[in-house]
Protein backbone atom coordinates (compact mmCIF):
# COMPACT_ATOMS: atom_id res chain seq x y z
CA UNK A 1 0.00 0.00 0.00
CA UNK A 2 3.19 2.46 0.13
CA UNK A 3 3.31 2.45 -3.39
CA UNK A 4 -0.05 4.71 -3.23
CA UNK A 5 1.65 7.21 -0.92
CA UNK A 6 4.74 7.43 -3.49
CA UNK A 7 2.00 7.74 -6.37
CA UNK A 8 0.68 10.75 -4.56
CA UNK A 9 3.92 12.87 -3.85
CA UNK A 10 4.62 12.22 -7.97
CA UNK A 11 1.57 13.35 -8.82
CA UNK A 12 2.12 16.60 -6.32
CA UNK A 13 5.67 16.81 -7.80
CA UNK A 14 4.25 16.90 -11.04
CA UNK A 15 1.11 19.19 -10.55
CA UNK A 16 3.10 21.97 -8.11
CA UNK A 17 5.29 22.87 -11.66
CA UNK A 18 2.64 22.86 -13.80
CA UNK A 19 0.76 25.08 -11.44
CA UNK A 20 3.56 27.29 -10.57
CA UNK A 21 4.16 27.61 -14.70
CA UNK A 22 0.38 28.48 -15.50
CA UNK A 23 0.39 31.26 -12.36
CA UNK A 24 3.36 32.64 -13.46
CA UNK A 25 2.57 33.49 -16.90
CA UNK A 26 5.09 34.61 -19.24
CA UNK A 27 8.19 36.36 -17.84
CA UNK A 28 9.39 39.44 -20.26
CA UNK A 29 11.75 41.72 -18.65
CA UNK A 30 14.25 40.87 -15.98
CA UNK A 31 12.38 43.19 -13.26
CA UNK A 32 9.41 40.75 -14.21
CA UNK A 33 11.42 37.71 -13.22
CA UNK A 34 12.66 39.09 -10.35
CA UNK A 35 10.07 41.37 -8.53
CA UNK A 36 7.23 40.45 -10.40
CA UNK A 37 6.67 43.77 -12.05
CA UNK A 38 6.11 44.57 -8.11
CA UNK A 39 2.53 43.48 -8.96
CA UNK A 40 1.54 40.66 -6.36
CA UNK A 41 -1.01 40.88 -3.49
CA UNK A 42 0.12 41.55 -0.05
CA UNK A 43 -1.38 38.53 1.68
CA UNK A 44 0.82 36.18 -1.19
CA UNK A 45 3.83 37.63 -0.89
CA UNK A 46 3.17 37.02 2.79
CA UNK A 47 2.58 33.35 2.50
CA UNK A 48 5.45 33.32 0.55
CA UNK A 49 8.07 35.23 2.96
CA UNK A 50 6.97 31.87 5.39
CA UNK A 51 7.14 29.35 2.97
CA UNK A 52 10.91 30.85 2.27
CA UNK A 53 12.04 30.67 5.59
CA UNK A 54 10.05 27.94 7.15
CA UNK A 55 11.87 24.67 5.24
CA UNK A 56 12.09 21.70 6.40
CA UNK A 57 14.26 22.64 8.72
CA UNK A 58 11.03 24.06 10.96
CA UNK A 59 8.91 20.69 9.23
CA UNK A 60 11.33 18.25 10.39
CA UNK A 61 13.04 19.69 13.50
CA UNK A 62 10.70 21.73 15.30
CA UNK A 63 8.95 18.64 16.14
CA UNK A 64 12.12 16.72 17.35
CA UNK A 65 12.56 19.53 19.55
CA UNK A 66 9.70 20.10 21.48
CA UNK A 67 9.49 16.09 21.57
CA UNK A 68 13.26 16.26 22.69
CA UNK A 69 14.28 19.35 25.23
CA UNK A 70 13.02 22.59 24.06
CA UNK A 71 9.61 22.46 24.51
CA UNK A 72 7.46 25.43 23.16
CA UNK A 73 10.60 27.03 22.84
CA UNK A 74 10.66 28.12 18.98
CA UNK A 75 7.24 30.34 20.08
CA UNK A 76 9.21 31.87 22.46
CA UNK A 77 11.65 32.82 19.52
CA UNK A 78 8.77 33.67 17.11
CA UNK A 79 7.91 36.97 19.74
CA UNK A 80 11.69 38.11 19.36
CA UNK A 81 10.85 37.36 14.97
CA UNK A 82 7.90 39.91 15.29
CA UNK A 83 9.89 42.58 17.04
CA UNK A 84 12.43 42.72 14.66
CA UNK A 85 10.28 42.16 11.55
CA UNK A 86 8.04 45.49 13.13
CA UNK A 87 11.94 47.36 12.89
CA UNK A 88 12.44 46.10 9.63
CA UNK A 89 8.86 47.47 8.14
CA UNK A 90 9.24 50.67 10.12
CA UNK A 91 13.02 51.55 9.30
CA UNK A 92 14.71 49.41 6.12
CA UNK A 93 11.66 49.03 3.53
CA UNK A 94 10.99 52.19 3.44
CA UNK A 95 14.11 52.54 1.71
CA UNK A 96 13.90 50.03 -0.77
CA UNK A 97 10.47 50.31 -1.54
CA UNK A 98 11.32 54.33 -2.34
CA UNK A 99 14.50 53.63 -3.94
CA UNK A 100 12.55 51.64 -6.95
CA UNK A 101 15.18 48.91 -5.89
CA UNK A 102 14.91 45.03 -6.98
CA UNK A 103 17.42 44.30 -4.71
CA UNK A 104 18.28 44.59 -0.74
CA UNK A 105 21.92 45.60 -1.75
CA UNK A 106 21.21 48.32 -4.07
CA UNK A 107 20.76 50.56 -0.95
CA UNK A 108 24.15 49.68 0.06
CA UNK A 109 25.35 51.14 -3.64
CA UNK A 110 23.41 54.35 -3.19
CA UNK A 111 25.23 55.00 0.12
CA UNK A 112 28.84 54.30 -0.34
CA UNK A 113 29.26 52.43 -3.56
CA UNK A 114 29.17 49.62 -5.93
CA UNK A 115 31.95 47.63 -4.24
CA UNK A 116 30.36 47.05 -1.06
CA UNK A 117 27.33 46.42 -3.01
CA UNK A 118 29.40 43.83 -4.65
CA UNK A 119 31.26 42.34 -1.59
CA UNK A 120 27.75 42.09 -0.09
CA UNK A 121 25.84 40.07 -2.70
CA UNK A 122 29.22 37.57 -2.86
CA UNK A 123 28.46 37.42 0.96
CA UNK A 124 25.04 36.60 0.71
CA UNK A 125 25.02 34.08 -2.35
CA UNK A 126 28.01 31.93 -0.70
CA UNK A 127 26.07 31.74 2.93
CA UNK A 128 22.66 31.26 1.42
CA UNK A 129 24.24 28.13 -0.48
CA UNK A 130 25.60 26.58 2.46
CA UNK A 131 22.41 27.52 4.56
CA UNK A 132 19.96 26.32 1.62
CA UNK A 133 22.19 23.10 0.98
CA UNK A 134 21.43 21.97 5.12
CA UNK A 135 17.66 22.83 3.88
CA UNK A 136 17.87 20.79 0.58
CA UNK A 137 19.45 18.11 2.36
CA UNK A 138 16.72 18.09 4.72
CA UNK A 139 14.34 18.07 2.59
CA UNK A 140 15.78 14.57 1.45
CA UNK A 141 15.13 12.72 4.59
CA UNK A 142 11.13 11.94 4.80
CA UNK A 143 11.35 10.86 1.05
CA UNK A 144 14.40 8.01 1.42
CA UNK A 145 12.57 6.79 4.83
CA UNK A 146 9.48 6.16 2.32
CA UNK A 147 11.35 4.67 -0.14
CA UNK A 148 13.22 2.51 2.56
CA UNK A 149 9.43 1.04 3.36
CA UNK A 150 9.10 0.51 -0.17
CA UNK A 151 12.25 -1.40 0.11
CA UNK A 152 14.11 0.52 -3.05
CA UNK A 153 17.80 1.55 -1.98
CA UNK A 154 17.94 4.83 -3.48
CA UNK A 155 20.42 7.42 -1.78
CA UNK A 156 20.28 11.32 -0.69
CA UNK A 157 22.44 12.49 -3.74
CA UNK A 158 19.89 10.99 -5.75
CA UNK A 159 16.70 12.31 -3.87
CA UNK A 160 18.47 15.45 -4.12
CA UNK A 161 18.80 15.80 -7.82
CA UNK A 162 15.40 14.96 -8.39
CA UNK A 163 14.05 17.43 -6.21
CA UNK A 164 16.48 20.41 -7.60
CA UNK A 165 15.58 19.36 -11.64
CA UNK A 166 11.71 19.63 -10.45
CA UNK A 167 11.98 22.65 -8.49
CA UNK A 168 14.23 24.43 -11.32
CA UNK A 169 11.99 23.96 -13.88
CA UNK A 170 8.85 26.44 -13.02
CA UNK A 171 11.78 28.59 -10.97
CA UNK A 172 13.90 28.82 -14.52
CA UNK A 173 10.85 29.70 -16.29
CA UNK A 174 8.31 31.39 -14.07
CA UNK A 175 10.22 34.07 -12.20
CA UNK A 176 9.61 35.00 -8.93
CA UNK A 177 5.72 34.86 -10.00
CA UNK A 178 5.84 31.40 -10.00
CA UNK A 179 8.13 30.96 -7.10
CA UNK A 180 5.66 33.04 -5.04
CA UNK A 181 2.74 31.33 -5.98
CA UNK A 182 3.92 27.77 -5.82
CA UNK A 183 5.26 29.24 -2.02
CA UNK A 184 1.51 30.67 -0.96
CA UNK A 185 0.23 26.74 -2.25
CA UNK A 186 2.55 24.78 -0.58
CA UNK A 187 2.24 26.96 3.04
CA UNK A 188 -1.17 25.63 2.95
CA UNK A 189 -0.05 22.31 2.50
CA UNK A 190 2.32 21.61 5.14
CA UNK A 191 0.56 23.66 7.61
CA UNK A 192 -2.91 21.75 6.74
CA UNK A 193 -0.30 18.40 7.28
CA UNK A 194 0.48 19.53 10.52
CA UNK A 195 -3.19 20.13 11.69
CA UNK A 196 -3.98 16.69 10.22
CA UNK A 197 -1.12 15.18 12.10
CA UNK A 198 -2.18 16.84 15.65
CA UNK A 199 -6.18 15.87 15.46
CA UNK A 200 -4.71 12.27 14.61
CA UNK A 201 -2.35 12.07 17.53
CA UNK A 202 -5.14 13.98 19.84
CA UNK A 203 -6.84 11.02 19.07
CA UNK A 204 -4.47 8.29 20.04
CA UNK A 205 -3.10 10.12 23.53
CA UNK A 206 -6.68 12.04 24.29
CA UNK A 207 -6.77 14.76 27.32
CA UNK A 208 -4.78 12.32 29.52
CA UNK A 209 -1.13 12.42 27.11
CA UNK A 210 -1.39 15.96 27.01
CA UNK A 211 -1.51 16.75 30.86
CA UNK A 212 1.58 13.98 30.90
CA UNK A 213 3.12 15.70 27.98
CA UNK A 214 2.54 18.90 30.05
CA UNK A 215 3.77 17.79 33.41
CA UNK A 216 6.83 16.62 31.60
CA UNK A 217 7.57 20.41 30.53
CA UNK A 218 6.95 19.51 26.68
CA UNK A 219 4.51 22.46 26.73
CA UNK A 220 7.02 24.72 28.40
CA UNK A 221 6.79 27.82 26.84
CA UNK A 222 9.63 30.48 28.28
CA UNK A 223 13.31 29.44 29.74
CA UNK A 224 13.76 31.78 32.41
CA UNK A 225 17.34 30.59 33.52
CA UNK A 226 19.34 33.36 33.44
CA UNK A 227 22.57 32.40 34.15
CA UNK A 228 24.73 34.03 31.86
CA UNK A 229 26.58 31.41 30.50
CA UNK A 230 23.00 29.43 29.87
CA UNK A 231 21.79 33.24 28.14
CA UNK A 232 25.31 33.11 26.16
CA UNK A 233 24.91 29.39 24.72
CA UNK A 234 21.09 28.80 24.70
CA UNK A 235 18.99 29.52 21.61
CA UNK A 236 16.00 29.40 24.36
CA UNK A 237 16.82 31.14 26.85
CA UNK A 238 14.51 34.19 27.31
CA UNK A 239 17.01 37.12 26.79
CA UNK A 240 18.38 35.20 23.80
CA UNK A 241 14.95 34.23 22.55
CA UNK A 242 13.70 37.92 22.68
CA UNK A 243 16.70 40.25 22.08
CA UNK A 244 18.77 38.05 19.82
CA UNK A 245 16.06 36.37 18.01
CA UNK A 246 14.68 40.06 17.21
CA UNK A 247 18.24 41.20 15.66
CA UNK A 248 18.87 38.09 13.85
CA UNK A 249 15.32 38.56 12.32
CA UNK A 250 16.46 42.36 11.84
CA UNK A 251 19.24 40.57 9.55
CA UNK A 252 17.07 37.65 7.93
CA UNK A 253 14.42 39.76 7.10
CA UNK A 254 16.18 43.44 6.79
CA UNK A 255 19.55 42.51 4.44
CA UNK A 256 19.09 38.98 3.39
CA UNK A 257 17.98 39.48 -0.16
CA UNK A 258 16.18 35.69 -0.18
CA UNK A 259 13.52 37.39 2.26
CA UNK A 260 13.75 41.23 0.86
CA UNK A 261 13.00 40.26 -2.80
CA UNK A 262 9.78 39.04 -2.02
CA UNK A 263 8.79 42.03 -0.05
CA UNK A 264 9.90 44.19 -3.20
CA UNK A 265 7.35 42.35 -5.53
CA UNK A 266 4.48 43.56 -3.54
CA UNK A 267 2.66 46.84 -5.30
CA UNK A 268 2.89 49.19 -2.63
CA UNK A 269 5.05 50.21 0.90
CA UNK A 270 1.77 49.51 3.18
CA UNK A 271 1.52 46.13 1.36
CA UNK A 272 5.40 45.14 2.17
CA UNK A 273 4.83 46.15 4.84
CA UNK A 274 1.99 44.40 6.12
CA UNK A 275 3.15 41.28 4.36
CA UNK A 276 6.62 41.46 6.63
CA UNK A 277 4.67 41.65 9.72
CA UNK A 278 2.05 39.21 9.00
CA UNK A 279 4.61 37.08 8.11
CA UNK A 280 6.07 36.86 11.82
CA UNK A 281 2.86 36.37 12.90
CA UNK A 282 2.13 33.52 11.06
CA UNK A 283 5.64 31.76 11.92
CA UNK A 284 4.33 32.24 15.75
CA UNK A 285 1.29 30.25 14.63
CA UNK A 286 3.57 27.55 12.54
CA UNK A 287 6.13 27.29 15.39
CA UNK A 288 3.21 26.54 17.91
CA UNK A 289 1.76 24.06 15.86
CA UNK A 290 4.85 21.87 14.67
CA UNK A 291 5.63 22.08 18.67
CA UNK A 292 2.00 21.03 19.41
CA UNK A 293 3.43 17.77 17.08
CA UNK A 294 6.06 17.45 18.70
CA UNK A 295 4.64 17.39 22.43
CA UNK A 296 1.87 14.89 21.33
CA UNK A 297 4.38 12.63 19.53
CA UNK A 298 6.43 12.45 22.74
CA UNK A 299 2.74 10.92 24.87
CA UNK A 300 1.85 8.70 21.75
CA UNK A 301 5.51 7.60 21.76
CA UNK A 302 5.63 6.95 25.56
CA UNK A 303 8.27 9.53 26.04
CA UNK A 304 11.05 6.99 24.59
CA UNK A 305 14.39 8.41 23.24
CA UNK A 306 14.59 8.53 18.99
CA UNK A 307 17.63 6.12 19.85
CA UNK A 308 15.03 3.88 21.72
CA UNK A 309 12.89 3.64 18.65
CA UNK A 310 15.78 2.93 15.93
CA UNK A 311 15.33 6.37 14.79
CA UNK A 312 19.09 8.32 13.93
CA UNK A 313 18.22 11.46 15.19
CA UNK A 314 15.21 13.60 16.49
CA UNK A 315 14.75 15.10 12.90
CA UNK A 316 13.46 11.33 12.31
CA UNK A 317 10.87 11.62 14.81
CA UNK A 318 7.79 13.60 12.62
CA UNK A 319 8.50 11.78 8.91
CA UNK A 320 8.22 8.55 10.93
CA UNK A 321 5.40 8.99 12.20
CA UNK A 322 3.84 10.25 9.41
CA UNK A 323 4.92 6.93 7.88
CA UNK A 324 4.17 4.58 10.15
CA UNK A 325 1.40 6.48 12.38
CA UNK A 326 -1.36 7.66 9.32
CA UNK A 327 -3.30 5.99 6.73
CA UNK A 328 -1.86 5.32 3.25
CA UNK A 329 -2.58 8.51 1.42
CA UNK A 330 -2.75 10.52 3.63
CA UNK A 331 0.73 10.27 4.89
CA UNK A 332 1.75 10.64 1.41
CA UNK A 333 0.14 13.95 1.16
CA UNK A 334 1.97 15.26 4.50
CA UNK A 335 5.07 13.68 2.63
CA UNK A 336 4.70 16.24 0.27
CA UNK A 337 3.69 18.56 2.17
CA UNK A 338 7.26 18.48 3.85
CA UNK A 339 8.36 18.48 0.52
CA UNK A 340 6.30 21.54 -0.62
CA UNK A 341 8.34 23.70 2.53
CA UNK A 342 11.99 21.63 0.79
CA UNK A 343 11.00 23.25 -2.98
CA UNK A 344 9.39 26.42 -1.60
CA UNK A 345 12.45 27.54 0.19
CA UNK A 346 14.66 26.25 -2.81
CA UNK A 347 13.29 27.91 -5.59
CA UNK A 348 13.03 31.03 -3.72
CA UNK A 349 16.35 30.89 -2.88
CA UNK A 350 17.56 29.94 -6.59
CA UNK A 351 15.64 33.05 -7.90
CA UNK A 352 17.07 35.43 -5.33
CA UNK A 353 21.07 33.76 -6.27
CA UNK A 354 20.07 34.39 -9.28
CA UNK A 355 18.72 37.84 -8.79
CA UNK A 356 21.57 39.14 -6.84
CA UNK A 357 24.27 37.54 -9.24
CA UNK A 358 23.21 39.45 -11.73
CA UNK A 359 21.74 43.33 -10.25
CA UNK A 360 24.74 43.23 -8.04
CA UNK A 361 27.65 41.29 -8.51
CA UNK A 362 27.88 41.49 -12.83
CA UNK A 363 26.43 45.42 -12.00
CA UNK A 364 29.42 45.64 -9.75
CA UNK A 365 31.95 44.06 -11.50
CA UNK A 366 31.41 44.51 -15.05
CA UNK A 367 32.18 48.14 -16.82
CA UNK A 368 28.84 48.27 -18.56
CA UNK A 369 25.33 47.50 -18.04
CA UNK A 370 24.04 44.81 -19.65
CA UNK A 371 20.36 45.31 -21.49
CA UNK A 372 17.28 43.67 -20.20
CA UNK A 373 17.17 40.94 -22.89
CA UNK A 374 20.50 40.41 -21.55
CA UNK A 375 19.77 40.09 -17.96
CA UNK A 376 16.74 38.35 -18.35
CA UNK A 377 19.29 35.97 -20.08
CA UNK A 378 21.95 36.06 -17.47
CA UNK A 379 19.39 35.92 -14.52
CA UNK A 380 18.03 32.22 -16.34
CA UNK A 381 21.64 31.32 -16.60
CA UNK A 382 22.52 32.15 -13.06
CA UNK A 383 19.04 30.09 -11.86
CA UNK A 384 20.49 26.93 -13.34
CA UNK A 385 24.26 27.39 -12.14
CA UNK A 386 23.24 27.54 -8.69
CA UNK A 387 20.52 25.22 -8.27
CA UNK A 388 23.83 22.56 -10.06
CA UNK A 389 26.12 23.92 -6.69
CA UNK A 390 23.24 23.52 -4.84
CA UNK A 391 22.82 20.12 -5.36
CA UNK A 392 26.08 19.43 -4.94
CA UNK A 393 26.67 21.29 -1.76
CA UNK A 394 22.94 19.71 -0.38
CA UNK A 395 25.19 16.35 -0.79
CA UNK A 396 28.19 17.15 1.05
CA UNK A 397 25.52 17.56 4.16
CA UNK A 398 24.18 14.29 3.83
CA UNK A 399 26.75 13.01 6.50
CA UNK A 400 25.87 15.53 9.46
CA UNK A 401 23.94 14.72 12.55
CA UNK A 402 22.62 16.85 15.15
CA UNK A 403 19.65 19.32 14.45
CA UNK A 404 19.70 20.33 11.11
CA UNK A 405 17.34 23.60 12.28
CA UNK A 406 19.92 25.20 14.37
CA UNK A 407 22.91 24.40 12.12
CA UNK A 408 21.23 26.44 9.76
CA UNK A 409 20.98 29.06 12.01
CA UNK A 410 24.62 28.60 13.03
CA UNK A 411 25.71 29.04 9.19
CA UNK A 412 23.69 32.35 8.94
CA UNK A 413 26.18 33.21 12.33
CA UNK A 414 28.82 34.42 10.17
CA UNK A 415 27.73 36.77 7.56
CA UNK A 416 24.48 38.27 8.86
CA UNK A 417 25.82 40.88 11.02
CA UNK A 418 28.14 42.24 8.38
CA UNK A 419 25.33 42.57 6.22
CA UNK A 420 22.98 44.23 8.99
CA UNK A 421 25.65 46.08 10.33
CA UNK A 422 26.64 47.30 7.22
CA UNK A 423 22.99 48.28 5.96
CA UNK A 424 23.29 50.38 9.83
CA UNK A 425 26.56 52.03 9.47
CA UNK A 426 25.19 53.60 6.56
CA UNK A 427 21.94 54.71 8.17
CA UNK A 428 23.62 55.79 11.85
CA UNK A 429 27.01 56.96 11.00
CA UNK A 430 26.95 59.80 8.61
CA UNK A 431 31.02 60.30 8.50
CA UNK A 432 31.35 56.75 7.14
CA UNK A 433 32.49 56.08 3.69
CA UNK A 434 32.72 53.30 1.33
CA UNK A 435 36.38 52.52 2.39
CA UNK A 436 35.48 52.21 6.37
CA UNK A 437 32.40 49.74 5.31
CA UNK A 438 34.40 47.47 3.28
CA UNK A 439 37.11 47.45 6.03
CA UNK A 440 34.44 46.84 9.00
CA UNK A 441 32.64 44.25 6.34
CA UNK A 442 35.91 41.89 6.20
CA UNK A 443 37.09 42.46 9.49
CA UNK A 444 33.62 41.07 10.78
CA UNK A 445 33.51 38.19 8.99
CA UNK A 446 37.20 37.30 9.94
CA UNK A 447 36.15 37.55 13.61
CA UNK A 448 32.59 35.96 13.66
CA UNK A 449 34.41 32.91 11.96
CA UNK A 450 36.58 32.72 14.49
CA UNK A 451 33.53 32.76 16.98
CA UNK A 452 31.71 30.65 15.66
CA UNK A 453 34.22 27.86 14.80
CA UNK A 454 36.45 28.50 17.68
CA UNK A 455 34.82 30.11 20.83
CA UNK A 456 33.78 27.93 23.51
CA UNK A 457 31.53 28.45 26.56
CA UNK A 458 31.87 25.96 29.63
CA UNK A 459 28.32 24.85 30.54
CA UNK A 460 27.96 22.54 33.72
CA UNK A 461 24.97 20.69 33.96
CA UNK A 462 24.49 17.81 36.49
CA UNK A 463 28.12 18.06 37.87
CA UNK A 464 29.05 17.66 33.92
CA UNK A 465 31.34 20.51 32.07
CA UNK A 466 30.75 20.91 28.70
CA UNK A 467 32.20 23.67 25.86
CA UNK A 468 29.44 24.93 24.47
CA UNK A 469 29.16 27.34 21.39
CA UNK A 470 27.85 30.77 21.47
CA UNK A 471 23.81 30.67 20.91
CA UNK A 472 23.26 31.17 16.98
CA UNK A 473 20.81 34.14 18.29
CA UNK A 474 23.98 36.31 19.84
CA UNK A 475 25.80 35.68 16.70
CA UNK A 476 23.75 38.86 14.45
CA UNK A 477 24.11 41.14 17.52
CA UNK A 478 28.00 40.87 17.96
CA UNK A 479 28.53 41.18 14.13
CA UNK A 480 26.63 44.04 14.32
CA UNK A 481 28.33 45.85 17.21
CA UNK A 482 32.26 44.89 15.85
CA UNK A 483 30.63 46.30 12.62
CA UNK A 484 29.50 49.47 13.72
CA UNK A 485 33.17 50.05 16.26
CA UNK A 486 34.73 49.30 13.21
CA UNK A 487 33.43 51.59 10.90
CA UNK A 488 33.12 54.64 13.69
CA UNK A 489 37.21 53.70 14.86
CA UNK A 490 38.16 53.79 10.52
CA UNK A 491 35.72 56.70 10.15
CA UNK A 492 37.89 59.29 12.17
CA UNK A 493 40.90 58.69 10.41
CA UNK A 494 39.66 60.84 7.45
CA UNK A 495 37.92 64.07 6.99
CA UNK A 496 34.13 63.72 6.98
CA UNK A 497 32.21 63.92 3.97
CA UNK A 498 29.19 66.88 3.02
CA UNK A 499 26.43 66.31 4.17
CA UNK A 500 25.32 66.92 0.22
CA UNK A 501 27.21 64.47 -0.55
CA UNK A 502 25.57 62.11 1.45
CA UNK A 503 22.32 60.22 -0.02
CA UNK A 504 19.37 61.15 2.33
CA UNK A 505 17.76 57.93 2.90
CA UNK A 506 14.00 59.72 2.75
CA UNK A 507 15.03 60.99 -0.57
CA UNK A 508 14.34 58.46 -3.22
CA UNK A 509 15.71 60.49 -6.35
CA UNK A 510 19.24 60.92 -3.79
CA UNK A 511 18.97 57.41 -3.47
CA UNK A 512 19.23 56.32 -6.86
CA UNK A 513 21.92 58.75 -7.87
Amino acid sequence: MRELDLVVVVVYLIAIAVIGLKLSGKQKTSTDYFVGDRSLPWWTVCFSVVATETSVLTVISVPGGAYTTQGFGNVELAIGYIIGRVIVATVLIPLYKRGGFVSAYQYLAARFGIKLQGLASVTFVFTRLLAEGVRLFASAIPIKLLLDELGIGVGYTTIIVVLTIITVVYTYLGGIKAVIWTDAIQMVLYVGGALIAIAVLFGHVGTSGVSDAFEAGKFKLFDTNFDLAHIATSAFALPTAIIGGAIFAMASHGSDQLIVQRILSTKTLRDGQKAMIGSGIFVAIQFAAFSLVGALLWSYNDGKTFKELGLSSSDNLYPNFILHGLPVVVSGLLVAGILGAAMGSLSSALNSMSNSTVSDIIHSFSSKTPDDATMLRLARIMTLVWAVLMAVFASAFSTSTGNVYLTGLAIAGYTYGALLGAFLLGRLVRRANQTDALIAFVVTIVVMTYIVRFVKIDITTAGVTTATSVAPQWLVPIGVVITLLTGVITSRFHAQPKVEALPDADDPVALTK
